[in-house]
């Protein structure tokens, strides 16, 4: 059986680490090398880094903060945030990312998916799907219907989330990092009905992102949620849960787990 992962998501602006709600009132968190190091120590499976100004700003990703990190972390590392090119990707990679994350661009240009799988290999191009419900009244889960956002969650991108996760697969992606944005930071549970549907959707691993408040949810979105990895950022951040105590919690409930130490 695969082991499911934990993944410690640290959102950066201005060098710091953030997290808001909604993608938004965002609140500091902390230095994010310092947060990487305490991560990797205490067993997290993997981090992902994201400059989430980046593309907004029009500039590139903080290559120097992604070597700083990569030199206090010994795990899989996820850096996006400005990716747009070819040599972006290849300049991160040879900065200690293990893997880059590409979301605006990839909306903007499909192609750019199969180019950079074609250069660098599936296993290193993870396509991130941010997504906001736009009927919140739907009683079934089936009947839910998301589209897609870029620049940060400030952009409707005229897609439907499900089927550009499959195109999205289909081109080359090797991994898809899909935030609710209307759960991210409310701390009431993942999106089990998005996560779900893009799981049966796809031959490749999806990573659950937002809404994690409390042991029970990474348990629903890695077991009847299809998730393969579950990433959470405040509740890491502010110490209201500890990686360890996750991990025990999560292999006692039946969840395949690396274990910590």
């Amino acid at each position: 059986m695969l082991t499911k992962r934990l993944i410690a998501c640290l959102d950066v602006q201005n060098g710091r680490t953030v997290k808001g709600t909604n993608f938004v009132n965002l609140r500091d968190a902390g230095d994010p090398v310092a947060l990487a190091a305490r991560y990797a120590q205490e067993g997290i499976d993997e981090l992902v880094l994201l400059d989430i100004t980046a593309t907004v700003e029009k500039r590139r990703t903080l290559i120097e903060l992604v070597r700083n990190v990569a030199r206090e972390v010994n795990i899989p590392f996820t850096v996006g945030g400005g990716i747009g090119a070819v040599a972006d990707v290849e300049a991160l990679l040879l900065s200690g990312a293990d893997k880059v994350s590409l979301n605006s661009s990839v909306l903007r240009e499909p192609g750019l998916i199969d180019a950079l799988a074609r250069r660098f290999g599936s296993q290193c191009i993870v396509v991130a799907v941010d997504a906001r419900q736009t009927n919140a009244a739907a009683a079934d889960p089936a009947d839910e219907a998301w589209e897609v956002y870029t620049h940060g969650g400030r952009q409707a991108a005229g897609r439907e989330a499900v089927a550009w996760c499959r195109e999205a697969a289909d081109r080359g992606a090797g991994e898809l990092l899909l935030t609710s944005m209307s759960h991210d930071g409310t701390r009431d549970g993942y999106a089990l009905g998005l996560t779900r549907a893009v799981a049966a959707a796809v031959g490749v691993p999806v990573v659950a992102s937002g809404g994690a408040g409390a042991a029970p949810h990474f348990r629903d979105v890695l077991a009847p949620g299809g998730a393969d990895a579950a990433l959470a950022a405040s509740v890491f951040h502010f110490g209201d849960l500890s990686v360890a105590r996750l991990k025990t919690y999560l292999l006692a409930e039946g969840v395949a787990m690396r274990p910590v130490g």
